[in-house]
């Protein structure tokens, strides 16, 4: 265990699964502790119960952050069980639909706003009030799909656009109460999203996503975690207002480049977390 974020209070939201997982495993292993937020049927008590057999700090908060009353609980959860704040990691989502605008069901673009983007800002306008005490900071999950645009996930994108400008807003902002914000803009990383067996992504989509990527694969939920330990440290007190693009080059990828990666970029990095939830991330309307 190391020590980047001894004595830090976190929220991770989504924090059972996928992404989500590896950054609450990421962060107790750095010396956080750490509240694991999620759904009440997402294995919450399972990962604070991993992070608490591997000698971390975590403990678990269930509901859904959508609605205001569960959101401010959250905040005073968290206060009342570590005694402050000082990391907001909005990372809740979900990503339950691909389809083509005209085909895509109004439902299930209002089910994502509410999870991707109204989570978000409710976490985030009642975090501040602590955040402003601790001077801490905020980090929220962007996307490549919210930068350039995607065909059959532009509902999505929009959300992940939103959180890129409201991110940046925030950190203009807060800037004067001495808190940050910044954003991780992952591409393809292996969790239930990005399989074509867990999501409503065919075959072909998920094949192509891969060979449009330089690295010639998909990141690891560790590799994108590292990125948010970066963010959430005092390594990174310079660094606010800013879209971290993780994604093996996929936002520069000028055709099919994945088949030329060197053989060293294409194998993914061993990673020290022991995650037993990363393909059971929210592909169905939550």
């Amino acid at each position: 265990m190391k020590h980047r974020l001894k004595n830090k209070a976190v929220i991770v939201t989504g924090g059972a699964t996928g992404i989500g997982e590896a950054i609450c495993k990421k962060f107790a292993n750095e010396g956080a502790a750490v509240v694991v937020a999620g759904f009440e049927d997402d294995p919450v008590d399972e990962v604070v119960k991993e992070i608490v057999e591997n000698e971390g700090i975590a403990v678990a908060f269930k509901g859904d952050l959508s609605m205001e009353s569960i959101a401010q609980g959250c905040i005073q959860f968290t206060v009342s069980a570590l005694g402050r704040l000082d990391v907001l990691v909005n990372n809740a989502g979900v990503f339950p639909a691909i389809e083509t605008m005209e085909k895509y069901p109004t439902e299930v673009f209002d089910n994502m706003f509410k999870n991707n983007v109204r989570t978000a800002f409710l976490m985030t306008k009642y975090a501040l009030p602590e955040l402003q005490k601790t001077k801490g900071n905020i980090i929220s999950a962007g996307s490549e799909a919210g930068l350039i645009g995607l065909a059959k996930n532009a509902p999505y994108g929009g959300t992940k656009g939103f959180i890129h400008a409201f991110t940046r807003g925030v950190a203009v902002e807060q800037a004067s109460n001495g808190v940050r914000a910044n954003c991780v803009c992952p591409g393809a990383v292996d969790t239930a999203w990005t399989h074509h067996q867990t999501s409503d992504m065919s075959w072909m989509m998920e094949k192509q996503l891969i060979l449009s990527t330089p690295m010639g694969r998909r990141g690891s939920p560790e590799e994108i975690a590292n990125v948010y330990l970066f963010l959430a440290s005092d390594e990174a007190s310079f660094v606010t207002g800013s879209l971290y693009v993780v994604d093996g080059g996929l936002t520069i990828e000028k055709g099919g480049m994945g088949l030329m990666a060197d053989s060293s970029m294409q194998k993914t990095p061993e990673g020290e977390l022991d995650l037993k939830h990363s393909q059971e991330g929210a592909t169905k309307m939550k």
